[in-house]
């Protein structure tokens, strides 16, 4: 098969190596791409979010299977173009990637399927939205509605910095993604990320992970589009990976299915688990960004076997078969990340670096100049490893991580400390 994966982070950088070793890949594009993804596949430059262009794009080069990775082309009606041309995709319709683009839909959707999830506001002008948080108290969560690069979150632990996020929503600090706001309560209990393939009317568990939001060690700090994850997530256990399936997900897919839009493609919940109960936190509609990477890592080419039989309808015969194993990922960010930070540094001892089954460096945000790998993004490089322990997978992933040379970034030094 011709396979085309859309996107440019981590994230595609892990689908497509698992993507590669399948046999039946006969030749891998991926639209943009990065310097990482350049060394195993073909890199286009292609506007990813013009579902016209990817169309043509896609039917030059005699395309059989698309794989969208990122949340935007998704939002923007890319998979539906590609399916009214007749070709196969792996990605929801604009209407169900709503489930990720609006949080205000979401919620909605929670209330008709009676879906577990935190209480909530929804706000489109700033007084209303601080009289609720005064009314409510704090510690609270400010959301901006819309698509904010993962960003557009903040915990405000008094009611003064929830004030705060609301005039920096409603005031553009997020773009469009905050001409609206939802306002939640804030959950208590350990989060994780669970994992499914929907094909419209199948679900089939994937795998669970936990990620760090936040910047600093120990949890703190402003938060991130995540500094480091692993799998298998142990808080989710078979017992509340079955009361999400029963009780959130598979109730949001009927729902949604009733409203004509049925979900077909990759379901990351973020569920919020406490006293052995999960409520959901969110929906995203694509793979977790560093999630992927650690699934891809367990999962390797058999990723691709099941993304087709999801795209065609398949999933009642797929079957995941899992190592018991581990993986971690530890990001790799610019100085001053998630704030400003300079683009253009030399990354160097990346030659050197073990790529096998059992460890990769993902590339995020990277791009091959004279030679040279360099930073153009805030989360730059992805060490990822495998082990038969959550400590090996440790130790490989840091041991990689200790090689490199770029003293214009920084990583968190305790990925994996809840487990660990």
């Amino acid at each position: 098969m011709n396979i085309l994966i859309l996107g440019s982070g981590g994230r595609e950088h892990a689908l497509a190596w698992a993507v590669m070793q399948n046999p039946k890949c006969d030749r891998l594009i991926v639209a943009p791409g990065n310097a990482g993804i350049a060394l195993i596949a073909e890199c286009a430059a292609l506007d990813i979010e013009d579902g016209g262009a990817v169309v043509t794009f896609a039917e030059e080069n005699s395309i059989d299977f698309v794989i969208v990775g990122p949340e935007a082309p998704l939002a923007a009606g890319v998979a539906d173009r590609l399916r009214d041309a007749g070709l196969l995709v792996f990605g929801p319709s604009a209407e169900a990637a709503r489930l990720e683009a609006s949080k205000s839909f979401t919620k909605e959707i929670c209330d008709a399927a009676d879906a577990p999830t935190a209480a909530y506001g929804h706000f489109t002008d700033a007084d209303a939205a601080k009289a609720y948080v005064r009314e409510q108290g704090a510690p609270i969560v400010v959301k901006a509605d819309g698509l904010a690069a993962g960003k557009g979150v903040i915990i405000a632990e008094t009611v003064a910095e929830a004030d705060a996020a609301i005039d920096d929503m409603f005031g553009g600090a997020f773009g469009g993604a905050g001409a609206e706001v939802v306002i939640e309560e804030f959950m208590q209990g350990e989060e994780a990320s669970f994992f499914v393939l929907c094909d419209g009317s199948d679900v089939l568990p994937i795998g669970t992970a936990q990620d760090h939001k936040r910047v600093g060690e120990g949890d703190t700090g402003p938060n991130t589009g995540g500094m480091g994850a692993y799998s298998p997530a142990p808080v989710l256990t078979d017992a509340i990976a079955q009361k999400a399936l029963d009780e959130i997900i598979r109730p949001t897919m009927a729902e949604m299915a009733k409203r004509g839009a049925p979900y077909q493609g990759v379901l990351y919940a973020g569920l919020m688990i406490e006293n052995g109960q999960p409520r959901l936190v969110e929906y995203n509609v694509r793979f977790g960004d560093p999630e992927c990477q650690v699934l891809m890592m367990r999962l390797g080419a058999q990723a691709m076997d099941l993304m087709h039989a999801c795209a065609e309808g398949r999933l009642a015969e797929a079957r995941v078969n899992w190592a018991d194993d581990h993986a971690m990922t530890v990001v790799l960010a610019a100085n001053g990340y998630p704030g400003s930070y300079e683009k253009g540094s030399v990354i160097g001892g990346l030659d050197d670096l073990p790529e096998d089954s059992f460890q990769m460096m993902f590339h995020a945000g990277t791009t091959e100049m004279a030679g040279k790998i360099t930073a153009t993004g805030g989360r730059v490089l992805n060490a990822t490893a495998r082990g038969a322990t959550l400590q090996e997978a440790r130790d490989r992933a840091y041991a990689m991580v200790d090689q490199v040379n770029w003293p214009e970034g920084f990583c968190r030094r305790d990925i994996g400390w809840r487990t660990l």
